[in-house]
């Protein structure tokens, strides 16, 4: 089963091994200052001739395209020499790349990172990756990518390509959360109602109101912006006494579609939001520890009056035997939906059921209520 992401995963598999310890780092500061630059652009300090080789392979895993409609690329990749190291080491994302039998400038440094016993797993192809956290900045990605030659570099990166793109797109999900959280303007009195009526609790930003809640139909529908040019909507919906046989594919699309058809209407009630077939995927994902169907893709009017991004997990919770649908959908056309969809995906993964929420959080959230 394949890991799930956050935004655009579009299949995750166990993370790789991580092997810091065969490298010699210079200890961190105690009191690092934040890994800066874009979420989305990742320094690659290599060889320019190296480089050019290993290219294709490094924009076939990271330069992926995924369609918002607009044609976006999950991260970029802007190639540094290794004497600019000094000027771009606190960036958000690195990538240190070059075979271990390069004679580069990468390589040379790469080989001087390196234990002789690092080097030997490296050479049995053992291991390819190598990460490290919060080297030279707060909440950075250093991944070491190498191999005993240039033609099993290429494949290593080829064959490991969904566990590489996790490890950044995990991290960028962990500094998003932490950017939108903020207690103070945390909505607990939404968060305190969902958990005692029903069971379960998501992070409600105070930008976000409580545009429905049908206890009849199982569904509340979270909405950010409405009427502007850049909304953000959030539902969750459950089915009770469920089976884990409706975790298939065509179920997902008929839920979704029968929910949305029912509650995501325009003001006239003429037209209402489906599933479009284009760019439409279902994966199997781990989501929170729990086994799930992840599908991304276009919403669209029935009309063709409006479309966006959506993403959308949905998994069967065995002690209450519930079918959760957990759904997140971007309204901004004339804006590159890439970071929003990720916020509301990351959002998503902020859920928890009852039993899954501490006490002391539970204690407070219900004051919230008195």
């Amino acid at each position: 089963m394949k890991k799930a992401k956050t935004i655009f995963n579009y299949a995750l598999l166990p993370i790789l091994l991580t092997f810091s310890s065969g490298i010699i780092f210079i200890a961190c500061d105690q009191a690092q200052k934040p890994a800066t630059g874009q979420e989305d652009e990742i320094i690659v300090f290599a060889d320019s001739t190296e480089f050019y080789q290993l290219e294709n392979s490094l924009l076939t895993v990271f330069g992926k395209i995924i369609y918002t409609p607009q044609p976006e690329n999950l991260f970029l990749l802007t190639r540094k020499n290794i004497v600019e190291l000094e000027k771009y080491r606190n960036r958000k994302n690195i990538i240190l790349i070059a075979p271990l039998n390069s004679e580069s400038e990468v390589g040379k440094y790469i080989n001087g990172m390196l234990s002789s016993d690092v080097k030997e797993l490296i050479n049995s192809d053992s291991i390819s990756v190598i990460n490290k956290y919060n080297l030279w900045a707060r909440n950075q990605l250093l991944m070491v990518l190498t191999a005993p030659t240039m033609e099993k570099l290429n494949q290593s990166i080829l064959n490991e390509h969904e566990n590489l793109l996790h490890h950044f797109q995990k991290i960028s999900d962990n500094r998003l959360f932490q950017s939108l959280y903020n207690e103070r303007f945390e909505r607990k009195d939404i968060e305190a109602k969902f958990l005692k009526n029903y069971g379960w609790m998501i992070y409600v930003q105070s930008d976000f109101y409580l545009a429905l809640d049908e206890s009849g139909d199982n569904f509340v529908w979270l909405r950010r912006s409405p009427g502007t040019d850049m909304e953000r909507w959030i539902f969750v919906h459950w089915i009770e006494n469920a089976s884990p046989a409706m975790l298939n594919r065509d179920t997902v699309y008929s839920i979704r579609d029968r929910i949305t058809e029912k509650f995501y209407k325009s003001s006239d009630d003429q037209s209402y939001v489906e599933i479009s077939d284009d760019y439409k995927t279902t994966l199997e994902v781990n989501f929170l520890n729990r086994y799930a169907l992840m599908t991304q893709g276009l919403w669209r009017m029935n009309d063709g009056s409006m479309g966006g991004p959506f993403t959308n997990y949905t998994f069967y919770d065995q002690p209450t035997k519930r079918l959760y649908m957990l759904d997140g959908s971007i309204y901004a056309p004339k804006y590159y939906k890439k970071k929003l969809i990720q916020q509301v995906d990351v959002i998503l993964q902020s859920f928890l059921t009852e039993r899954e929420v501490k006490n002391e959080v539970k204690e407070k959230l219900m004051k919230e209520l008195k």
